[in-house]
Formats: C-alpha cells, structure tokens, sequence
C-alpha cells in the first residue's frame, strides 16, 4: 500500500482536491491502494456534499480566519485543525471495500482501533444504535456515532465518512489531537444562544480529543505513525512511503479551481 504522510499541512480546498485526486488515480489503476495521513492549515470547517451553506455563520468564520470547504462525502459540518485526518483509497475489488459500505466500515474500524493501540488506547468500534438511523442530530457531526466509528467510554473519537465512485472508495476520517471540539459552535447558526450553549455542552459531552483520550499529548508525527503501523499490523500490508505523480498533482490544481476552491461550488446548497 502507498502510504503519503503529508507533513506539510495544506488549506480546505487544497487537502479536498488531494483527496479526490488520489480517488481518481487508484480507481484507473494508475495508483496502488493509497492511505494519506494530513492536517489543516488554517484551520477549516468542512461541510457535508448535501449540507446547507445557510448552517454557517460566515462572518464569525471570517473573523476567526478560518477556511470553509465542502467535502466530497456526505455527513455534517466538522471544524478541522488540532487534528490528525486519515484518507484511504481503495478500488472495489479489494477486501476492505469489495462488501458492502457498512461492513467496509467494519473491517477498517480494525485498522484504526490498531493504531489507537499503538497509542496505548482502548476503544471501541460499536455498530450505530439502529434507534439513531435517520434522526436530525443538527449541523454538526458529533452527536452520535455513526456504524463502527471509534470511541472511548462512549465518547466519539475518530469519525469517518465514505465515497464510493467510478469503481473506488474513499474513506477519510479525523482523530482530534487537542482543543476545545466546542469551538465548531461559534461558527455555525443557531436558533437562540440557549440552544448554542446546549449544543456546545452535547459535544464537550459525546466526543472527546486524542489528549483527553491518552491523558497526554500526542504529536501529530507520533499519530501518523500509529496509523501506519495500525493498519500495517492489522491488515498485514507492507507500507511503501510514496508522493503524489505528476497527474494526480495536475489533477489536484484543476479540482481547486473547479470545485473545492470555487466558491459557486461551496455555496451550491
């Protein structure tokens, strides 16, 4: 499996058009089985392909300095910064994606609680209580954990969201490293302060960062290579250090201009 370890942190638009590059590239077959490890700079609050850019409030964005993209994959609104992000591409015949979406979910859970062990962690990967299937849980993408998303004592810690195209998937996923996962609340519209307070307090509730997790901080070198070694270990692959190839690179800079980095794009909902 290529593993890119991309140290030096790229804006919303930037680290979306990667993603997406990477897809492309490995549903061709022009790239093997490919899990890219990266960060965000500044940081960015991502939305779900379907979500509504009215969610957002775009002056506190903006006085905050933060990015705004949309992401390619479904799900809610999610504030990225003092974190770890985890993409894997695989094409649809190989074992951790040729089942379906929630068994893929399943069986790379196992990859991602291996890691956390190397860390020194123990959580969980429960299936989603069928109670929760469909419920609005609100913008943010915290409340409830969805299939087999990683948890610690019932408190979310790595949440995940997959695409599947032209033959590919695309899963990627964030492992809070430290802060408050609160700050999303300033940014995002609410019908009354009371209900942003009482908001702010559900996610300080049900999601807890890696340093809360370990009782410690964790760099975010050491926690990428806790998500080599995890899925490494867990799936028997050898890991081979790799970079981008000319063309998903190219493909990376039209993405930019075309979609994540257009703001016509962002807006559409």
């Amino acid at each position: 499996m290529r593993s890119l370890q991309d140290c030096s942190f790229r804006d919303g638009a930037s680290n979306m058009a990667v993603d997406s590059a990477i897809l492309a590239a490995v549903a061709r077959g022009d790239q093997p089985p490919t899990l890219r490890l990266y960060g965000w700079d500044p940081f960015c609050l991502s939305l779900g392909y379907g979500q509504r850019t009215r969610d957002v409030d775009l002056d506190a964005l903006a006085a905050r300095g933060w990015d705004l993209v949309r992401r390619p994959t479904g799900g809610k609104a999610i504030l990225h910064g003092d974190e770890l992000t985890y993409s894997l591409c695989l094409p649809l015949d190989h074992a951790l994606a040729g089942v379906d979406i929630v068994e893929s979910y399943r069986r790379i859970s196992v990859g991602l609680l291996r890691a956390l062990e190397t860390l020194g962690l123990d959580a969980d990967a429960p299936r989603q209580d069928e109670r929760m299937r469909g419920a609005d849980l609100g913008p943010i993408c915290f409340e409830m954990p969805s299939h087999y998303e990683i948890s610690v004592k019932g408190r979310k810690l790595i949440g995940s969201a997959q695409l599947r195209r032209k033959g590919a998937m695309l899963q990627h996923g964030t492992l809070p490293l430290n802060g408050d996962l609160a700050r999303i609340c300033g940014v995002l519209r609410f019908e009354s302060e009371a209900s942003r307070t009482a908001q702010k307090r559900n996610v300080r509730e049900w999601t807890l960062t890696l340093a809360e997790a370990a009782g410690k901080s964790v760099r975010w070198t050491e926690a990428a290579s806790a998500f080599e070694q995890g899925f490494a270990s867990a799936f028997d692959l050898e890991m081979r250090p790799g970079q981008l190839s000319p063309v998903e690179s190219n493909r990376v800079e039209q993405l930019i201009a075309e979609r994540f980095g257009n703001r016509a794009w962002t807006h559409k909902r």
